[in-house]
């Protein structure tokens, strides 16, 4: 078993050491310090004494040539240079190798307690000189006066490095606690910082609502004041209801009149809830990466508008639709491979369903309040009973595997209970799809062949009026490049299409009535609608590329109505809904939200 380790201070040693004097002098010193020593059993003095000068170990005949001055460099055997700093308690002071705790070179050390190898200073002491000294001291000294040291390790405590090393550790220690208190006082204020900044965000959208509200109600009172032929009182106002004539005062031409016109950044997709008074746009909030939401906005004061984030993973809505039986449900398709049911009522998605593909449309079906349908890129169409969380009744694939753009649920009075009929539009053309019946396979509507590419379709369920639109076909490679994403930033250019409307006529049969040429783009895929309004028939309204107008014509003739100058294009959505007191036609396009009311008509 290894000796304990042995610490020997020696930096402690007597300071009655003094400088050698002549050869005489020492030699008197040294033997009053030998007989001193033979006086004293068993107690040896030990002596600090200046390390000799390498001139005066030359003038010893060399005795000294084995020690070097604090800070000079020596080498070992394997040639390795030492500082007397790093070696003092380590190694021998004679050959500069280290001792060991056994063997020749067993660590030994002197009556003046230096220390060395045996086998070294018995070589030293053994040369043939009259006078045996220690090589570093120069004191007197003998073979037998030579102690062996039994020690696992020699260790040199230094005390200035060892109260310089606590107060290091020390400062280590305090430092810490300081580092460890800015840490904890960094987090807090990142953690305050975040919250300013919600508490800024949220101030900043409370200050454009109320924005908003003032511009709003100062435009009420400013046309209440020149409708009623003087100013208006400040105790109150009246806020007109939905489909009211705010425009009446300047006579405008045709049945629709502007009623508001509204700022909806990055808007792509809309429609109205006129029981609820409210509409649902799609939005891409602004800056890299924006985020996809809902906006619910109030249409009596539309200056109240909430952003509703929809779940991880939705992507960019494709298709919006609002319950039409008043149910406060809304339905949405995304390409993030989602169909989901949103409550108007609580803001929150209550229902969503993983697809096996994009999907690009969704319709409600109007003969049952649970049952939805949703148009995938893959060309199927897939059925969902909402009764039915965990997944759909059915997916068919569809005719061809070009994306279903469009979708619409018809009424069935004609058709036996339980089976129900679905309209689709891809560029292929338009399907009619059959489920609950014996025939679930879908067919094309053969009176709307060889027109081109079908881009768009409107269906009027009250009337069973229907118009499709088409634009010159092209390869099959380039038409599946060219149905992209209604998200596109691509504008696109005018081209020559046709506009085909058609009625059905039974189960299965549907009678083509008149075609007209129109403007259509020649990239995105644009959206129309028909109105069925009361005493005054169907009329349908679209986009003309051209003019950057929206069209309104009546039904079958395809005569123009009215033109509606947009301000912006493109016309990305148009929808009309019906309510007690009128019609609202809504058309929106880049950053603008234009609402139509049809109070002369009714």
């Amino acid at each position: 078993m290894p000796n304990p380790i042995v610490y020997i201070a020696v930096g402690s040693e007597s300071e009655e050491e003094t400088e050698p004097e002549s050869e005489e002098d020492s030699g008197e010193t040294e033997e009053q310090n030998s007989e001193s020593e033979e006086e004293e059993e068993g107690f040896i003095p030990v002596m600090e004494s200046p390390r000799v000068l390498p001139e005066k170990e030359g003038e010893e005949g060399g005795e000294g040539r084995f020690c070097s001055s604090a800070g000079e460099v020596g080498e070992n055997s394997q040639g390795n240079e030492w500082n007397r700093g790093d070696i003092d308690g380590l190694f021998c002071t004679i050959c500069m190798e280290a001792w060991t705790t056994s063997g020749d070179h067993h660590v030994c050390c002197l009556p003046c307690g230096h220390i060395f190898g045996f086998s070294c200073i018995r070589k030293w002491l053994q040369q043939g000189r009259t006078t045996k000294k220690c090589p570093q001291c120069n004191r007197k000294c003998t073979l037998k006066d030579v102690r062996k040291l039994f020690a696992s390790r020699i260790v040199a405590i230094d005390g200035e490095s060892q109260k310089r090393i606590q107060s290091l550790e020390s400062k280590c220690v305090s430092l810490e606690k300081k580092t460890a208190v800015l840490i904890k006082n960094e987090a807090e204020w990142r953690k305050k910082e975040a919250e300013w900044k919600q508490r800024e965000t949220l101030l900043q959208q409370q200050l454009h609502q109320f924005k908003e509200k003032t511009n709003y109600l100062e435009h009420l009172l400013d046309v209440r004041s020149r409708t009623s032929g003087h100013p208006p009182s400040m105790g109150g106002y009246h806020v007109p209801s939905l489909g009211q004539n705010l425009g009446s005062e300047f006579n405008g031409q045709g049945p629709f009149i502007l009623q508001k016109e509204l700022g909806v950044d990055g808007a792509r997709l809309f429609d109205i809830d006129a029981s609820s008074k409210i509409i649902l746009m799609a939005r891409r909030l602004q800056g890299l990466g924006g985020t996809h939401v809902l906006t619910k906005m109030s249409l009596v004061a539309p200056y109240m508008r909430e952003d509703i984030p929809l779940p991880f993973g939705t992507k960019a809505v494709r298709d919006l639709h609002i319950c039409p039986s008043g149910s406060s449900l809304a339905l949405f398709a995304s390409l993030g491979k989602k169909l989901s049911v949103l409550s108007t009522k609580i803001n929150q998605v209550t229902l969503a369903y993983d697809l096996p593909a994009p999907a690009w449309s969704c319709s409600w079906d109007l003969n049952s309040s649970h049952q939805i349908y949703t148009g995938l890129q893959n060309g199927s169409l897939g059925v969902f009973d909402m009764r039915q969380t965990a997944g759909p009744l059915e997916f068919v694939n569809g005719l061809t595997s070009n994306p279903i753009h469009t979708i619409y649920s018809t009424h069935n009075p004609t058709l036996t209970s339980g089976v129900t009929t679905v309209l689709s539009a891809s560029s292929a053309g338009i399907c009619q799809w059959n489920f609950g019946g014996s025939e679930q396979r879908p067919f094309l509507v053969s009176d709307a062949d060889n027109q081109g590419a079908c881009i768009s379709l409107a269906y009027c369920p009250s009337s069973d009026d229907i118009v499709a639109s088409f634009r010159p076909r092209i390869d099959n490679s380039t038409e599946m490049a060219s149905s992209q994403a209604l998200l596109t930033p691509a504008l696109g250019q005018g081209v020559q299409g046709s506009h085909v409307h058609m009625k059905r006529v039974g189960s299965n049969c549907y009678q083509k009535l008149a075609v007209t040429c129109a403007n259509v783009n020649d990239v995105r895929l644009p959206r129309s609608a028909v109105m069925n309004i009361e005493n005054h028939g169907c009329l349908f309204v679209s986009g003309n590329e051209l003019t950057c107008e929206l069209v309104l014509q009546e039904l079958p003739s395809f005569t123009v109505l009215q033109c509606l100058k947009s301000p912006k294009q493109p016309i990305y959505d148009v929808k009309y809904a019906h309510a007690c007191d009128g019609g609202l036609l809504g058309c929106l396009s880049e950053g603008i939200l234009l609402l139509y009311s049809n109070h002369a008509l009714k």
